[in-house]
């Protein structure tokens, strides 16, 4: 018990001075900045290229989604997710050590052995598939649709509603992905850098008020005309469409696909949401709610 307290306490230890380093001394692999150079990149795009032209630049909750974006890429990880991955990790190797194993020793293959183009894209399209069905299931699953109505709360769609989403909602992320991931283990933080600034830059524009489809890469990127139609209020089944996160090509495939018009102007949300509260600590406890 005394490992796992002291995990905790490290963990937080750690990625509190960590942040608070990425704050005081900015560089290329800096989480804090990239973020916010993303976020105002796709926002200026948003205001010179703007698809929905009578949205205002603070469109509705602007500021709410922003401190969501925040709150929900920095402190969300200091306040749970950074130990609870150590824990999992340190609990895994606990139960395969009864074995006489350890996380190295159910390894799949090692990606690392590939040249770096090529586990850089294996990786890449790995963990967004896994996301892909994790997303689906954030749909069909009663409880998990719970969770997930956060991010279809959004009424106008920005930038920053790309990070609106209930706390629970990355832990059930991390939780599925993490098991895949140990699979094909041999990725280095710098490795992991480089993926999630390409995931979230795609997240930005999916979210933002753009008109793009890409062109003929509507058939492998999730874009901004395709994944509107995710959050429309009405859809053409009981569960949703347009599931991708960063790529739209498992949509295509398994004919999940969802674009009938232009969707520039349609309601977006859910029919229960005059049920949904507007606060941020009341959405963070929605799940609970009978």
């Amino acid at each position: 018990m005394d490992k796992y307290i002291n995990i905790i306490i490290n963990s937080y230890g750690g990625y509190f001075n960590y942040l608070k380093n990425e704050i005081i001394f900015p560089n290329w692999n800096n989480y804090f900045y990239g973020l916010l150079v993303i976020s105002l990149v796709v926002w200026l795009l948003e205001i010179v290229f703007p698809w929905r032209k009578n949205q205002p630049i603070f469109r509705k909750d602007f500021w709410f989604d922003l401190f969501y974006l925040y709150f929900n890429f920095f402190l969300l990880n200091l306040i749970l997710l950074i130990a609870l991955s150590n824990i999992s990790e340190q609990g895994i190797n606990d139960f395969l050590s009864i074995f006489g194993l350890q996380l190295t020793s159910i390894q799949l293959f090692s990606i690392s052995e590939l040249s770096k183009p090529v586990s850089l894209l294996l990786f890449f399209l790995i963990a967004d598939f896994i996301q892909w069905n994790t997303h689906r299931l954030l749909h069909i699953i009663p409880f998990l649709w719970k969770v997930h109505k956060t991010h279809h709360s959004v009424k106008e769609m920005g930038f920053a509603a790309h990070f609106r989403y209930n706390w629970m909602e990355p832990i059930v992320y991390k939780t599925i992905l993490y098991i895949p991931i140990i699979l094909i283990g041999g990725f280095n933080l710098q490795d992991a850098f480089i993926v999630h600034f390409i995931s979230i830059a795609i997240g930005h524009l999916n979210h933002a008020n753009l008109g793009w489809d890409y062109g003929f890469l509507k058939y492998f990127f999730n874009n901004p005309k395709m994944h509107i139609w995710h959050h429309s209020k009405k859809i053409p089944n009981k569960y949703g469409v347009n599931f991708g996160i960063s790529l739209s090509l498992w949509d295509y495939l398994f004919k999940t696909n969802y674009i009938p018009n232009d969707g520039r102007d349609i309601e977006l949300g859910f029919n229960d949401q005059n049920q949904f509260p507007s606060t941020f600590i009341k959405q963070e406890f929605y799940p609970f709610k009978k």
